[in-house]
């Protein structure tokens, strides 16, 4: 019997009462199993996310970088700006970091102000 024909029976009252725990059971295993990968996952995701944070923070010194300049000292394809900022937001929360305004020139040749990050 598949999972539709027992979902069906369930609802017409057509299953009887040790069939359908044992119905459960299984879903219940199914979803635990689910869960737990889903755990396992997270926390490699976690670990990598916790080595990217290590890596900018031996990169901050005492003189302001920007996440630009910060993220193009890192190797690695998987690692962006983003990522970057993401991890000083953090450091900064963590009062590892603190953030100023910089003045930098653009591509463009203007001068524009962006957040400039240095050990705390």
């Amino acid at each position: 019997m598949t999972k539709r024909e027992k979902f069906v029976a369930i609802m017409n009252g057509e299953l009887d009462r040790d069939a359908l725990v044992e119905f459960c059971e299984a879903e219940i295993a199914a979803l635990d199993k689910k869960a737990e990968k889903a755990k396992e996952r997270a926390a490699v995701k976690r670990a990598e996310t916790d080595e990217l944070k290590a890596v900018v923070r031996d990169l901050l010194t005492d003189e302001l970088q920007t996440r630009d300049q910060i993220a193009g000292q890192i190797e690695g394809e998987d690692v962006t700006v983003g990522k970057v900022g993401s991890r000083l937001t953090a450091l900064v929360s963590d009062g590892i970091a603190v953030k100023e305004k910089v003045s930098v020139e653009g591509a463009d040749g203007k001068m524009k102000q962006v957040m400039g990050y240095k050990l705390a």
